[in-house]
């Protein structure tokens, strides 16, 4: 997987919450107890982080952990089986990849959704602000935004707006996938 995407992303995010709050480098360091060098290096996406060194970072922004992980992008957005920014534990062999993160105010249903090959289910636009998460468990699937459409494997991850018409289509036998609605 390529890391200096993710990493760019994460220098961007700490540079702008920092400036956010008015605070120097130093100081940010000095209050989430890590060394200026480690922070310099995570600000210019060089550096290495830990789940632990983010979190302290968030809680000193206060901010959620996801803000500094979870970059702004398109609509739809597709994290394939390996990829994603895996952070591993500085203390526990522990790793976690964001996949995406609850906004304020937001309510989540969750589906186990099965397909076989065939007619795509064609999905009407839900309430706005809704948006879907699929996380395929079995085969291939199809499935996005009218015109949109991504395939995914076993393990890839898709965000899109739900509030537009959408389908879902096997494109093998024995497809499986949870489907995650968000209410906004």
């Amino acid at each position: 997987m390529e890391r200096t995407a993710p990493l760019a992303a994460i220098a961007a995010a700490l540079r702008r919450e920092r400036e956010r709050m008015g605070i120097s480098l130093a100081e940010l360091a000095r209050r989430a107890g890590i060394v200026k060098s480690t922070l310099s290096q995570l600000e210019s996406g060089s550096g290495n982080p830990s789940v632990e060194t983010l979190w302290a970072i968030a809680v000193v922004l206060d901010v959620p952990f996801s803000r500094l992980v979870d970059p702004v992008e398109s609509p739809v957005r597709v994290i394939r089986a390996g990829e994603g920014l895996a952070l591993a534990s500085e203390h526990s062999p522990f790793t976690g990849t964001l996949l995406a993160a609850c906004p304020p105010g937001a309510r989540r249903d969750l589906h186990v959704i099965t397909a076989e090959p065939g007619a795509a289910r064609e999905a009407h636009a839900h309430i706005p602000g809704t948006t879907e998460h699929l996380l395929v468990t079995a085969g291939r699937w199809r499935a996005g935004p009218v015109g949109g459409e991504v395939e995914l494997g076993v393990g890839d991850y898709a965000r899109f707006p739900g509030d537009r018409p959408h389908t879902y289509q096997a494109v093998v036998a024995g497809c499986a996938a949870v489907l995650v609605m968000e209410y906004v």
